[in-house]
């Protein structure tokens, strides 16, 4: 409830105007003198002062209430001020308006008139106050991203920004922060963001990709191994964990650790302790953990491949990083950071990269960024450059034609065709390791018998289909098949 001080010697008034105020919903407060105003103000959070310009006996200068308004002024610059004058008074209150008051009223006073003018005048200044407070932050954040090591990434996106926010304000601690999002869109480069950051940025910094090691490896890598502890170990090797130690260790495809390396991470992680592969003799280390992953651990969980336990471990806070798709405005800065300055781009070449998917988020735009280079007949950039061609009968997509990458080199119509497509192209994420030649594209029919023959389980369904988890979740999207 806004609270309104009137300040008038008239007690007549001052009680009828705090039945009128208080009818309406406010709060008031009055008092008699400028002095008791004054400390009012001082005091408590005041909405909006209604004041008289005469405060003693038989005086009509109305200087009084002139002090009194300066005064106000002088410590709450923004609080909004209305007048109450007689006529005589009305020439010094309309110099007074041009100072700053709010407005200004006649004896006697129009109810509604003076209602309106007070409910206009505390909401404007509720809103000057509320964008003050967005300026103070804003001059905050962007002060805060000046003196911050961006580690050199590029983005003009609003959730970027919001994902390089809360990486700068949880770089200063040492929880454990999971990184989640598809393959490609830049966790590494958040991770950068985390260390270079951190208090222990100038301590080592070492990165791991589970999903590059074999299965029989992994555990030598993390945790190291004494000569002989397996075939061709002819020396005792230091692991992941040992090199990072008073450092960070960067634990990208997280999801593709076995349960027997989950174990040891879940160990070092509780108590820093580990051993290496072939020995007895208890390490310890203290080492704070980035971890990254494209997988849905939640579905991991419920099937048995990913420890609930240490997911809690690893997950103290998540920053979620969404598709380059959903943060379009990232797309244009990348491409003219990838280009480079000797190189533009005509309107609709810009038009459709922003539109086209990007399934393979930043690094797909950034190799389509280096075989355009390589291909430019020119310095200016076509879609032909980039693989996009024209091809009618999509419906455009936020404003901008849809657009599709073609395996060919050929344009087969003008750069300025207004609606444009994406020829077919495989999925960045399928599974390599399933031979999908003779299966072709499957239909909705095709995933939702695969879905009734797997139970349900999307990580068997994907598989003998051929598909990346991902890659099936948008299929059944497009088909309107739920799970």
């Amino acid at each position: 409830m806004d609270t309104i001080l009137i300040v008038d010697d008239n007690q007549a008034v001052c009680s009828a105007l705090s039945l009128m105020l208080e009818l309406n919903g406010f709060k008031t407060l009055t008092c008699f003198s400028p002095e008791e105003a004054l400390g009012l103000v001082a005091e408590q959070e005041i909405a909006l002062v209604i004041q008289d310009m005469n405060f003693t006996q038989d005086t009509t200068s109305g200087e009084e209430g002139k002090r009194l308004f300066y005064d106000i002024r002088a410590s709450q610059p923004q609080l909004p001020i209305i007048l109450l004058t007689a006529w005589t008074q009305l020439e010094l209150a309309v110099e007074l308006v041009k100072e700053g008051a709010a407005d200004y009223m006649g004896k006697p006073w129009d109810d509604d008139k003076l209602l309106n003018s007070v409910n206009n005048l505390i909401s404007l200044h509720a809103l000057s106050r509320q964008n003050s407070q967005l300026a103070r932050s804003e001059h905050q954040r962007m002060s805060a991203i000046k003196d911050a090591d961006l580690c050199g990434i590029v983005f003009g996106s609003g959730a970027m920004q919001r994902c390089i926010d809360l990486a700068l304000q949880i770089a200063k601690s040492d929880v454990s922060v999971l990184i989640t999002g598809p393959n490609g869109a830049g966790k590494d480069k958040l991770a950068d963001i985390l260390h270079a950051n951190s208090p222990l940025k100038h301590k080592p910094f070492i990165k791991v990709n589970i999903g590059a090691l074999p299965m029989e490896l992994l555990e030598a890598e993390l945790f190291g191994a004494e000569a002989g502890a397996f075939t061709g170990a002819n020396k005792a090797r230091i692991g992941r964990f040992e090199a990072a130690d008073g450092g960070t260790l960067f634990l990208d495809e997280i999801g593709n650790l076995p349960l027997s390396g989950q174990v040891k991470l879940l160990r070092v992680l509780q108590t820093g302790e580990f051993e290496r592969l072939g020995s007895h003799q208890t390490r310890k280390v203290k080492v704070r953990v980035i971890s990254a992953t494209n997988a849905d651990l939640a579905e991991d969980i419920a099937s048995g491949r990913f420890r609930e336990d240490l997911f809690y471990r690893l997950n103290v806070i998540e920053l979620a990083l969404p598709p380059l798709n959903q943060r379009q405005d990232d797309i244009l800065p990348l491409v003219n950071h990838f280009i480079g300055q000797d190189f533009s781009l005509s309107k609709p070449t810009q038009e459709a990269l922003v539109s086209y998917p990007w399934p393979g988020n930043v690094r797909e735009l950034e190799n389509a960024c280096k075989r355009a280079v390589i291909l430019a007949a020119s310095p200016t950039l076509t879609m032909a450059d980039f693989g996009l061609k024209p091809v009618s009968g999509l419906k455009p997509v936020s404003g901008v034609q849809p657009v599709s990458a073609s395996n060919g080199s050929q344009q087969t119509q003008s750069d300025s065709q207004t609606e444009v497509r994406v020829a077919p192209e495989p999925d960045v994420d399928r599974e390599p390791a399933v031979d999908t030649s003779s299966r072709g594209e499957p239909t909705g029919a095709d995933i939702e018998l695969a879905l009734a023959e797997h139970n349900g389980v999307i990580a068997r369904v994907a598989k003998s289909l051929g598909l990346s988890r991902q890659a099936l979740y948008r299929r059944m999207e497009k088909f309107g098949i739920e799970k």
